[in-house]
């Protein structure tokens, strides 16, 4: 690739940085300060907004330090190796027991057992404890 090419899209990228950046500075105070009542923000607070986006909510599709990477990626992947290891029955049947498992109209809410009693309130209520 020629210098001047390489330069001319570094260029380009810069420029399309600064664009997100003020975009990112013009939603918000367009928005933010009529709907929240919160403060107006320079261009370069908006860049630390998009850097604390960035950090917390991953990279381009590999996770950030809130976006469930460690343990979750590697039994992600241990259960991706288990899928491709199971025969067609097995998968069949695992799908099977995860919809019976998950099936809201498993649960009836409305049931007693659910319910609190009526003659002592209180009961199975954590937050009402005599101490």
């Amino acid at each position: 690739m020629r210098p001047i090419k390489k330069i001319g899209l570094a260029l380009l990228g810069i420029t399309f940085f600064a664009l997100v950046i003020l975009l990112t500075q013009v939603l918000w105070n367009n928005l933010i300060p009529e709907l929240f009542h919160g403060p107006v923000i320079s261009y370069w607070q908006a860049l630390g907004l998009l850097v604390l986006g960035k950090l917390l909510f991953g990279w381009h599709g590999k996770p950030g330090w809130a976006g469930g990477g460690g343990k979750w990626g590697r039994q992600r992947k241990e259960w991706k190796e288990k899928l491709a290891n199971m025969t067609p029955e097995q998968r069949e049947k695992m799908r099977q027991r995860f919809r019976n498992y998950c099936d809201p109209r498993r649960f009836d809410w409305r049931e007693e057992e659910f319910t609190q009693p009526k003659d002592n309130p209180g009961e199975g209520n954590r937050d009402n404890k005599e101490v």
